[in-house]
């Protein structure tokens, strides 16, 4: 495996790392207003990169099927929906600001669940930053390596409130900060796992990628939709979450044009 690939498989996990390092720099607990638009932000790039990056490839990589070319993405849209619904339903896990636990029930403490809750939406985009560099190493599918690069400066640059998100709710809750830390680096190291078990197994990948790509896409709206935007819109009605979505996407759009 080579360099490029390690350096952008790991890029999103250094935006997780550098975001969950807030509790060493910022004293106070977040506040509503920037939690909010933090989320929003986080929302927009995700679903940017699900249309931009991969769902739209998909289609491009499917043309030969004609007019039927929406097949591969529609199906492989819908497979993630499920899986993510069923992580949702087997996995224990605590939603931010929540007071009741989803899943079967456990032992798990408050703090482990929310970091469940973290793990279970980075497992898609560890996956999507896989899927996008092993299309690259096997030279199919269209895949360059500035469009893999995008991905996952995108994902890296959504994961920056997320590492925040996670670990500075922990230390208001009285976790030490060091710990605090931990859990948010810990949130992200998923990702890279799951990049690297796409990447490893690249030659069973290639010849589904189109479904695989929008499987990851799936995922990603799911999450945002089940979770992101319910947490977004919670307390006192602001349209800074609303903004900061259509700055995340533009954000994510610009970057996969650009780079792409």
């Amino acid at each position: 495996m080579n360099a490029e690939v390690w350096q952008g498989i790991l890029i999103p996990f250094v935006g997780t790392s550098l975001g969950a390092a807030c509790v060493f720099v910022m004293k106070r607990a977040m506040s509503g207003r920037l939690q909010r638009a933090l989320l929003g932000f986080a929302s927009g790039i995700m679903v940017a990169a699900s249309v931009w990056s991969l769902l739209i490839p998909s289609m491009e990589q499917s043309a030969s099927m004609g007019k039927w070319s929406f097949v591969p993405a529609a199906v492989g849209f819908w497979i993630g929906i499920g899986f993510l619904l069923l992580l949702d339903r087997v996995t224990p896990h605590l939603h931010l600001n929540a007071e009741q636990s989803e899943g079967p029930r456990t032992r798990l403490g408050k703090t482990a669940m929310m970091v469940m809750a973290v793990v279970l939406h980075n497992i898609p985009e560890g996956m999507a930053v896989g899927v996008i560099y092993a299309g690259w190493v096997s030279g199919e599918g269209g895949v360059s390596l500035a469009g893999a690069l995008a991905l996952s400066v995108g994902i890296a640059i959504q994961n920056f409130p997320e590492g925040a998100i996670i670990s500075m709710p922990l230390r208001a809750e009285g976790v030490p900060t060091g710990r605090a830390f931990a859990y948010g680096v810990l949130s992200g190291a998923v990702e890279p796992a799951a990049a690297l078990l796409t990447v490893a197994a690249a030659r069973i990948v290639v010849p589904v990628l189109p479904y695989l790509m929008s499987f990851a896409a799936g995922a990603m709206v799911y999450v945002v939709i089940e979770e992101l935007i319910p947490e977004m819109s919670e307390g006192e009605h602001s349209n800074i979450g609303t903004v900061l979505f259509a700055l995340g996407f533009t954000v994510m759009m610009a970057l996969d044009v650009a780079l792409g």
